[in-house]
């Protein structure tokens, strides 16, 4: 297995969990919180799509899909187009409300561009440093392992408060 070919099963996972996930519940079940601070399913979904996009947009040099295809002005949302979610207030998670079927759509372009991407990637190029800030400084190769993990995390967190609403 290349390591395009891992990062290709990584990224399909994480699509794959969050469209069954959001599969078939209603704009009220994306938008169900269990506690009044926990995040829905809908947000957990949006945000793991936009930090795909903005992180792999970045290192690949490409423009968002979320800007460049359209979807900003699909959700509605009155967010500032760099916004991911990071540092949500309670507030602002509950503005985030979009259907299954517009999550889904944003979800597998964002996959469609990062498969493209990762499709093209050699062993070499994950060495290279796409963030000197940090130290060390940060490679693709383990700035594209942070977004899977960031997106798996997500994307299990979702499944599960769909789990809760199963009961």
């Amino acid at each position: 297995m290349t390591p395009a070919q891992l990062l290709r099963d990584a990224f399909e996972r994480v699509r794959d969990t969050a469209l069954t996930t959001v599969d078939g519940l209603s704009e009220e079940q994306l938008a169900h919180r269990p506690t009044p601070d926990a995040n829905p399913i809908g947000w957990l979904v949006w945000h793991l799509t936009r930090v795909q996009d903005d992180h792999v947009a970045g290192v690949a040099d490409l423009e968002q899909v979320w800007v460049s295809r359209g979807h900003l002005d699909r959700f509605g949302l009155g967010l500032d187009p760099r916004d991911i979610g990071y540092g949500h207030s309670r507030e602002e998670v509950a503005g985030v409300r979009a259907p299954a079927d517009r999550l889904a759509d944003y979800l597998r372009e964002v996959t469609e561009q990062t498969l493209a991407f990762v499709d093209g990637l050699c062993e070499r190029d994950l060495d290279r440093v796409v963030d000197p800030d940090w130290e060390p400084p940060v490679t693709l190769g383990v700035r594209l392992l942070s977004v899977i993990n960031d997106d798996l995390q997500h994307a299990g967190q979702a499944a599960y408060v769909r789990g809760l609403l199963a009961g």
